[in-house]
């Protein structure tokens, strides 16, 4: 009686087994949105074109009528294998899917989205793909058409991309990066950093942040191919996106300003004073930074901050705020890089951060060596893996952006050596 169960129970799994349908392979949808990039354009930068043609909110292209357009989708595959690409498109065109060496032309004849397949390919390396698109002919109307996603499928999916529920804004920037350096445990007024950006990594719509503090950063910017900047902001206590709505008592005060400083309110990360002044760095240049900060006795803390111009051969004063309601002296000294341009996300960044000290109360010079790389929720939620940071050379570095395959792990310890022996060479007696 037993045995006669079991063969039953036997021939019922195997004919379930044999009936059932064949579990769908797992695909990932890399939207247009987050994930796709005008990386070539007809006339002008691509980053100008971007506004025009690419529009994030419903996932759509506009304006696909030149065959020099070049839509660059980009996801991470984390496997070796085969990989099946579709799109989810419309138009009356034909159009060429580029990605790992191969080209396929497709053609699109649908007035809705649907899906169409591409072709098979073969990962062989893990690591970002870049899948570029562009417009071949036009058989109907005047545009190409739109791609609103790609459908990856086969053995590397899932595939990293950023997910439709995360902020289009910070995924298309990519993941900014940090190092909070360990001071000593001595009280610390100024703190010393210095700043050089290799030209791989000098990119526009780049902060180069040199020397962060709790209540505010120092740095400087490559805001455009002909427009940089040296910027230092301090936020006010009084906590709001808009800087019209912080009370008189709670503003941030200047005191006093270098030649050529534009000084203003700023608002939409907090709000608080901003200072800067347009500094024509260059790349691979020691750039030097020296910030300040000391309680002022009276319930507010002063802020100073200078810049060494190379050009002069001399410090020059950018600002001194005071900031009400606080009283400190420098705490989380820190540096970070970060692109600041959604649609500059698809290019490489790099900054390397050395010779770090910190000057006591007392006057002592103590060389600060160790820091923590980290990265924002971008990265921790793993929307981009296109980041790294640590030691070079005698350097702390930091790199994001561009989805190189560098990836590191945030959260690390470093520490640097060397440069550790000779303190800056200030004389605070002749600074502004």
């Amino acid at each position: 009686m037993r045995k006669r169960n079991f063969i039953q129970y036997a021939m019922l799994l195997a004919a379930l087994f044999v009936a059932s349908p064949a579990v769908a392979q797992t695909e990932s949808v890399v939207t247009l949105s987050g994930n796709a990039y005008l990386t070539a354009a007809p006339q002008g930068e691509p980053s100008k074109e971007y506004p025009a043609f690419i529009d994030d909110r419903h996932g759509e292209m506009r304006n696909w009528n030149s065959t020099e357009t070049v839509v660059s989708y980009y996801f991470k595959a984390e496997k070796c294998g085969k990989m099946n690409i579709a799109l989810r498109a419309k138009g009356h065109s034909q159009i060429e899917v580029s990605l790992l060496g191969k080209k396929k032309k497709i053609k699109l004849d649908s007035d809705t989205l649907v899906r169409v397949k591409v072709g098979t390919f073969k990962v062989k390396n893990p690591g970002y793909v870049k899948m570029d698109i562009r417009g071949v002919k036009i058989n109907e109307g005047h545009s190409f058409g739109n791609v609103a996603a790609v459908i990856v499928g086969g053995e590397v999916a899932p595939v990293i991309n950023v997910a439709p529920d995360f902020s289009s804004h910070f995924g298309r920037r990519g993941p900014s990066v940090h190092l909070a350096y360990r001071l000593p445990k001595e009280d610390v007024e100024w703190f010393y950093n210095e700043v050089v950006v290799p030209e791989e990594g000098d990119i526009p719509s780049s902060y180069y942040m040199a020397c962060g503090f709790g209540e505010g950063y120092f740095g400087m910017q490559n805001n455009t191919p002909r427009k940089r900047m040296v910027l230092f902001s301090v936020w006010s206590p009084y906590e709001t996106d808009n800087a019209a709505e912080i009370p008189d008592s709670l503003r941030v005060k200047l005191l006093k300003k270098g030649e050529g400083v534009t000084v203003k309110d700023f608002g939409n990360e907090g709000s608080g004073g901003q200072s800067f002044f347009h500094y024509d760095w260059k790349a691979g240049e020691v750039c030097r930074f020296l910030m300040g900060v000391r309680p002022d006795g009276k319930g507010s803390t002063i802020y100073t901050a200078y810049f060494f111009d190379n050009a002069q051969g001399k410090w020059r004063l950018v600002a001194s705020f005071s900031r009400p309601e606080i009283t400190t002296w420098y705490t989380n000294a820190h540096s970070f890089l970060e692109n600041f341009n959604p649609v500059m996300g698809y290019i490489n960044r790099k900054a390397c951060y050395g010779n770090q000290w910190a000057r006591t109360v007392d006057g002592k010079w103590i060389p600060v060596t160790k820091a923590r790389f980290t990265c924002d929720a971008t990265g921790r939620q793993k929307q981009r893996l296109d980041y790294n940071g640590g030691v070079e050379g005698n350097d702390f570095y930091l790199t994001m952006g561009g989805f190189i395959d560098d990836y590191g792990t945030s959260d690390t310890y470093y520490e640097r050596k060397g440069n550790t022996t000779k303190a800056p060479d200030i004389d605070f007696s002749t600074l502004e």
